[in-house]
C-alpha cells in the first residue's frame, strides 16, 4: 500500500478555471504553478488536474487527442514539467486524470481504425460490421467514416470506445473476448500510457469510468473482466512504480477489491455521501438539513458498510466536497453549514477531496448556456474568484471562457482576511486532521445515528459529534461531564449527565481518556 496517500489532503482543479497567467481567458500550468502556495496554505498535499492532454474540448478535455502530450491551451510541455517540479518541492503530490475508455474522434488512433482498409489498429476500437447495425444496449454512431460498420461510443458520440473485449460475446461477428489479442493490445497501450507520465514524474492517476473498459461485463457492479484488468495494471505498479497511486471513478467498493487504492463516494441517489447533504435529489430529506428530517441511520449503516469493505480490502473511500460533475453545496447551504458539512466529511476515514473554490463556498451558477459539452456541469466550472478585481481576479482577458461571479465575500483575498471565513475554518480543519493520527487510521464506530439527532460517531479515543438543526439537541452518549472539548465548530458542546448538550449548528470532538 502506497504510505503517503493516508495523509494525503487532496485539491481538484479544473484547469481552464483555476488562475489564467497568459490572459486569453483560460486557466493554465503557469497560473497553477503561481498558487501553488495558496494550496498548501490550506492544508492540501496533493493535487488532482482534470484532464490537462492535448483535445479538441467536445467534453472539456475528456475526449483525449492525444495521450502523450498536454493541450497548448494550458501552456508547453516545460510549463507542465515545471508545474510538477514545483509542486514536488512544496511538499504537494499530482495525479492526471486517466480517461482510458475512450479516446477523441480526432485521436490518430481512432482515424487509423477508421480507414476502410484493414491495420494494424482496426481492432483498437469497437466497430459493428455493417453500418445498419445499431445493437440493443450500445450507442452506435455511423456515417462518420468510410469504413463498413458503426463505432460504438461510451459516452458522447465523439468518444469512441477502446477495444477492451467482451466478457459475455453475444455476436462474434464482431464482438471479441477480452482476452483477445485485439484487447490485450489495448491494455498494453493503456500501460504504456501509464508509464509515460509516471516516468515523467507524475504521482498517479484518477480513473474516469473506470469500471467502463469491458463490455457486457455484468450487471451487478463487481464487473469481473474490468476488475482482472485493473488487477494487472496494479501488479505492474506495486512492481514498477510502488509509491504511485490510483484512485476510481466507480463508487463501489469492488473498485478496491479490483486493485484501486481508493474509490470516490460519488453523488449517487441514496448512497451516504447522498444522504448526508443531497438527498433531495431523490425526494428526501438531507441530513445537514438545518430544518430537520434527515436520516442519520440510514447513513450510518450504509457508510459503515461500504467503509468495512474498502478497509477489508486494504483500501479507502475517497470523500468530495464536491467535484466538477456535482452541483457545489453552495448556495443551497450556508457558510456555516458548510463548515459543518466539511468537518463531518473529512473527520470519517476516508482520502479528502475538496474542489478548487469550495474552499471560500463558491456557488453552483444555475442557467449558464453549455460550454464544451458541460451542460448542467458548467455551473460548477465556473473560474475561481480570487479577489474582487477584473474577472474576480482570474483573468486580465476582454473575455473568460465561462463569465466570472463577482463577490465581495466569495473571493479568496476577502476571506484571507476574516479569521472566522470558511476558508480558514478548512485550515483549521485540516491542521487538526495532522495533528491528531487518529483521523487518518481505519477505526470507525458510530455510537449515535436516529433521524436528525446529533450524529455520534468515535475515531480511536476521539468522539465527533455533529448538530446539524438551528436549533438546541442532546445527544444521548454518557461520557464524563468534565471531558475536555478539542476541536469545534461554532459553540462547543458540553458533556451533561443527561447526554451531550449540542448548541445549534454546532461539530465538536471530545478527547476520551
Amino acid at each position: 500500500m502506497t504510505t503517503w496517500l493516508k495523509s494525503a489532503v487532496f485539491y481538484e482543479i479544473y484547469p481552464n478555471s483555476y488562475k489564467d497567467n497568459n490572459g486569453d481567458g483560460y486557466g493554465d500550468f503557469k497560473g497553477i504553478t503561481e498558487k501553488l502556495a495558496y494550496i498548501k496554505s490550506i492544508g492540501c498535499n496533493a493535487l488532482w488536474l482534470n484532464p490537462m492532454y492535448d483535445s479538441p474540448f467536445m467534453d472539456g478535455g475528456y475526449d483525449v487527442r492525444d495521450y502523450f502530450k498536454v493541450s497548448e491551451r494550458f501552456g508547453s510541455e516545460e510549463d507542465f514539467d515545471e508545474l510538477v517540479k514545483s509542486a514536488h518541492a512544496k511538499g504537494i503530490k499530482v495525479i492526471l486524470d486517466l480517461v482510458p475508455g475512450h479516446t477523441s474522434e480526432q485521436n490518430a488512433d481512432f482515424l487509423r481504425s477508421a480507414e476502410p482498409t484493414p491495420n494494424e489498429l482496426s481492432d483498437r476500437f469497437i466497430w459493428t460490421n455493417n453500418e445498419w447495425d445499431f445493437p440493443e444496449g450500445f450507442k452506435a454512431i455511423s456515417g462518420r467514416h468510410d469504413r463498413k460498420g458503426n463505432y460504438i461510443v461510451n459516452f458522447f458520440s465523439t468518444q469512441p470506445a477502446l477495444n477492451y473485449g467482451f466478457n459475455r460475446v453475444d455476436d462474434p461477428s464482431w464482438q471479441a473476448s477480452y482476452k483477445s489479442e485485439a484487447a490485450l493490445k489495448t491494455r498494453e497501450w493503456l500501460k504504456k500510457v501509464i508509464r509515460f507520465w509516471l516516468d515523467r514524474g507524475v504521482d498517479g492517476f484518477r480513473v474516469d469510468m473506470a469500471d467502463s473498459l469491458v463490455k457486457n461485463d455484468g450487471d451487478s457492479g463487481d464487473k469481473p473482466a474490468t476488475s482482472e484488468i485493473w488487477r494487472d495494471i496494479r501488479k505492474m505498479l506495486d512492481k514498477d512504480y510502488p509509491d504511485a497511486v490510483l484512485v476510481s471513478e466507480w463508487s463501489n467498493p469492488q473498485a478496491v477489491r479490483a486493485g484501486f487504492h481508493a474509490d470516490f463516494m460519488l453523488d449517487h441517489h441514496g448512497n451516504p455521501y447522498n444522504l448526508l447533504v443531497r438527498a433531495e435529489e431523490c425526494g428526501k430529506k438531507s441530513y445537514f438539513d438545518a430544518e430537520g428530517g434527515g436520516d442519520a441511520a440510514a447513513f450510518a449503516k450504509g457508510f459503515s458498510e461500504w467503509h468495512d469493505a474498502v478497509k477489508d480490502a486494504d483500501g479507502y473511500i475517497a470523500v468530495i466536497s464536491c467535484n466538477h460533475d456535482t452541483p457545489r453545496l453552495a448556495p443551497f447551504y450556508t457558510h456555516e453549514q458548510l463548515k459543518l458539512i466539511y468537518a463531518t466529511l473529512f473527520t470519517l476515514p476516508c482520502v479528502p477531496f475538496l474542489y478548487y473554490g469550495d474552499e471560500i463556498g463558491m456557488k453552483y451558477v444555475k442557467d449558464l448556456p453549455s460550454v464544451e459539452c458541460g451542460f448542467a456541469r458548467t455551473g460548477s466550472r465556473t473560474p475561481m474568484q480570487w479577489s474582487t478585481e477584473n474577472n474576480a481576479g482570474f483573468s486580465d482577458a476582454e473575455k473568460t471562457f465561462l463569465p466570472t461571479e463577482i463577490d465581495k465575500a466569495v473571493n479568496a483575498a476577502a476571506q484571507e482576511r476574516d479569521k472566522k471565513s470558511l476558508l480558514n475554518a478548512l485550515r483549521g480543519l485540516f491542521e487538526f486532521r495532522k495533528n491528531y493520527k487518529q483521523l487518518m487510521s481505519r477505526g470507525l464506530e458510530f455510537v449515535h445515528a436516529k433521524g436528525s439527532e446529533p450524529l455520534c460517531y468515535k475515531r480511536g479515543n476521539l468522539l465527533c459529534v455533529v448538530n446539524p438543526l438551528k436549533v438546541k439537541a442532546v445527544a444521548p452518549v454518557d461520557i464524563p461531564t468534565k471531558t475536555a472539548a478539542v476541536y469545534a465548530v461554532g459553540k462547543a458542546a458540553k458533556p451533561k449527565k443527561t447526554g451531550i448538550e449540542c448548541a445549534p449548528l454546532s461539530f465538536t470532538v471530545f478527547e476520551l481518556k
